[in-house]
């Protein structure tokens, strides 16, 4: 398994070159968004209107932020369960995202449809929120306030670590670890 400093966004060459297992430490620009952002995009992408932000051969973060304490940018942030942006995933991937952050596995079309678009999907560690959000240094809403936590944020992250669980060979980290350790 290899260990990657990459700068977002990433390449497509980037993106077929990693491997399950493999850890990546992200710096640069990625977006943070939920449910209910999700569901807003891809009824945009179903009437084939344009995204309130560029998403293309970006990194969104399934994430919602707690609320800051004085003096710091972002609350504890950590990554939300990935299976419940599952629904949304193939169409975004289909759009042009090129990865997502979440917990969890997911379902068999998310991983078709990394393979399909060339996209991976990468996991970050829940119990880590504290350490997750040292790596952002710069926050902003850049669509759907309304949504509070849930509003699309752009965020400037410094060595954000993950690992890639999903890739874009179609390549399962979940399932390779259980088989592994099943005997």
């Amino acid at each position: 398994m290899a260990e990657y400093y990459w700068e977002t966004p990433l390449t497509d060459e980037q993106i077929h070159q990693l491997r399950i297992g493999d850890q990546v430490y992200l710096t640069g620009i990625i977006y943070m968004a939920r449910d209910a952002a999700h569901k807003r995009m891809v009824e945009l992408l179903e009437q084939r209107e344009p995204l309130p932000v560029d998403l293309r051969q970006q990194i969104i973060f399934y994430a919602g932020p707690c609320p800051p304490k004085p003096g710091q940018i972002i609350g504890p942030t950590a990554p939300t369960t990935a299976y419940r942006m599952d629904p949304y995933a193939p169409a975004m991937f289909a759009y042009g995202v090129k990865g997502t952050i979440g917990k969890g596995p997911r379902r068999e079309i998310v991983k078709e449809a990394c393979k399909t678009y060339g996209a991976v999907s990468f996991a970050a560690i829940g119990g880590l929120s504290a350490i997750l959000s040292k790596c952002i240094k710069v926050v902003e809403i850049v669509a759907y306030e309304d949504l509070g936590p849930e509003a699309i944020r752009k965020l400037e992250v410094v060595n954000f670590p993950v690992l890639v669980a999903y890739d874009a060979d179609g390549q399962d980290l979940y399932e390779q670890e259980i088989q592994k350790y099943r005997r």
